[in-house]
């Protein structure tokens, strides 16, 4: 058995602020709207991943989703997601594993690692 993709599955009680945060803020497409989901993706091919964690890091909570960008992608997203409002919970920092990422939460409440390998 090979597994193709895994799917990250939130629940919510309205669409519409998917599409400002992971469609606007992160760039994703819309690949499937059947009014009572909406899936958003990213072009090109990833490789499925689960992470298992204790903890996130440095003490920092387990986040429910990590999403990397590129590197100079990051210090850009992060200045958009505060002009649009969103509070970030964690950093920017550079980890001592070699990442640079921050902490904010989707319109859902779930805790998003965005990340970029340094």
């Amino acid at each position: 058995m090979a597994v193709r993709r895994i799917v990250a599955n939130i629940s919510a009680e309205d669409l519409a602020p998917a599409q400002a945060f992971y469609g606007e803020l992160l760039g994703l497409d819309i690949v499937m709207d059947l009014g009572w989901i909406v899936t958003f993706a990213a072009p090109g091919q990833a490789v499925p991943q689960v992470s298992i964690a204790l903890e996130g890091g440095n003490g920092a909570p387990v986040p429910d989703l990590s999403i990397e960008v590129a590197g100079e992608e990051l210090e850009a997203l992060h200045r958009r997601a505060l002009t649009a409002g969103y509070a970030v919970e964690y950093g920017p920092v550079t980890e001592p594993w070699g990442v640079r990422r921050f902490f904010l939460r989707d319109p859902f409440g779930r805790l998003v690692n965005i990340l970029t390998h340094v």
